[in-house]
């Protein structure tokens, strides 16, 4: 009857198949059901085509990927006539309505398929029922690095596909082309590293209580650039290493000019070493990097422990000399050099000086006697001025201590074979 008609046109829950569903017979079949189902395997060929790199984390240890996934199988049950033998293409909105493989990442982390505008789904069907499915992933996943030769290492990384659901009695996973199955982009860099490899491989994963899986694995190399480093981390070392030795040519009596420069090589030194470790993950072995640098940071603490040696040797020494040349009334002849060890004023000839347990400064020894006779008072300094222009070599002569001449052979020597075995070894 027409009121009969009428409710159900008014009834939404009954939707007509659309043109496209009723082509390709979906109505007519179970698509929960995989094609061929209680056969042989279904074979489900994989290509890829990488989009990007976008990131490599040492941190996480992990690389995020986005590329083109793409499945080829057939299943009979799509097959439809056509006199012109064309295939059709659909968008992600029959994806949900058949059978499509569930091919997922093993060890990732995280991962989507792009969604702007809309879902980055490809779907075409072929007159015979072969099938094309197309997805854009990104996709973060796990790489298992060794840091041991870092910052001069190359990493190995791999992007693994599997079948969640089918194992190998049910799913053939393979690679559709063989080695060309993989493609990347021309345009494929990263900051920190050289990409030295792209190559496609398969194999077998064992489940104890699944069976056994066949598994695909994008394989890629990855070479650190080393020039970051060099400028942020070796390059101070040896300058700082470089910096200590300075100390070996200042006068050992300068007690607060090189202690001041040991103690800043070595703060300088620990900043670097902490700086490179924050940027590190927590491992328990030693890595390249830190060889390196805390060789070089005993090559500085040791220029300022070769400085305590060397002022330890001088004060016994000089004790020793005091000793000798002691007198009963209590004054001790001795060089320009020692005086100046002992008052901090420079003399300009040997003379006798009086080491009385509060000696007068000699700013006020020069302060009285420039009031006593202030018409001759340049005439000391320029004498002064011109004696020390022309001792200024044999006083450096006089105050270096044996442990200094050797320290400037030994330690750049020793520095030099270090590096050359360290670069040689590491690279």
């Amino acid at each position: 009857s027409k009121r009969e008609i009428k409710m159900r046109k008014l009834d939404s829950t009954k939707v007509r198949p659309l043109k496209s569903e009723q082509l390709l017979h979906i109505e007519d079949h179970d698509f929960a059901l995989r094609p061929g189902f209680g056969g042989s395997p279904i074979p489900v060929g994989i290509d890829v085509q990488v989009e990007s790199i976008d990131s490599i984390s040492e941190v996480d240890m992990d690389f995020t990927m986005t590329l083109y996934l793409r499945h080829y199988w057939k299943d009979e049950r799509l097959s439809f006539r056509s006199n012109k033998n064309k295939s059709m293409t659909f968008d992600g909105r029959l994806i949900k309505k058949i059978w499509v493989p569930d091919v997922f990442f093993v060890h990732s982390k995280r991962s989507f398929i792009h969604d702007t505008t809309v879902e980055n789904i490809m779907l075409r069907v072929y007159p015979d029922g072969n099938v094309l499915f197309s997805l854009r992933i990104t996709v973060s996943a796990m790489c298992f690095m060794d840091f041991s030769r870092f910052p001069l290492d190359t990493q190995n990384c791999s992007l693994e596909l599997e079948s969640y659901a089918y194992n190998e009695d049910d799913l053939m996973l393979y690679w559709k082309h063989g080695n060309k199955s993989l493609s990347t982009d021309e345009h494929i860099s990263l900051s920190q590293f050289f990409i030295e490899e792209f190559s496609a491989s398969s194999g077998l994963a064992f489940y104890s209580s699944t069976g056994w899986y066949n598994r695909l694995f994008i394989n890629f190399a990855l070479r650190r650039h080393i020039f970051f480093f060099v400028l942020q981390s070796y390059f101070p070392a040896m300058l700082m290493v470089m910096l200590s030795w300075v100390s070996f040519w200042i006068d050992r009596r300068a007690v607060p000019a090189r202690v001041s420069l040991g103690i800043t090589t070595v703060l300088t030194m620990s900043t670097i070493m902490t700086g490179v470790s924050a940027s590190m993950p927590q491992v328990s072995y030693i890595k390249a990097v830190d060889v390196y640098l805390w060789i070089s940071f005993l090559f500085v603490f040791l220029s300022v422990i070769e400085y305590a040696a060397v002022n330890y040797l001088t004060t016994i020494e000089e004790r020793k000399q005091l000793k000798k040349r002691g007198k009963a009334s209590g004054m001790y002849s001795m060089d320009a050099v020692q005086a100046m060890a002992f008052d901090g004023c420079y003399h300009d000839a040997d003379e006798d000086m009086d080491l009385s347990p509060f000696p007068e400064p000699c700013e006020e020894n020069e302060t009285r006697a420039s009031q006593t006779n202030i018409s001759n008072a340049d005439t000391p300094r320029l004498k002064r001025k011109r004696s020390l222009k022309g001792n200024v070599g044999r006083i450096i002569l006089q105050n270096n201590h044996v442990i200094d001449t050797y320290s400037r052979i030994i330690f750049p020597s020793v520095y030099i074979v270090f590096n050359f075995f360290y670069w040689g070894l590491y690279i």
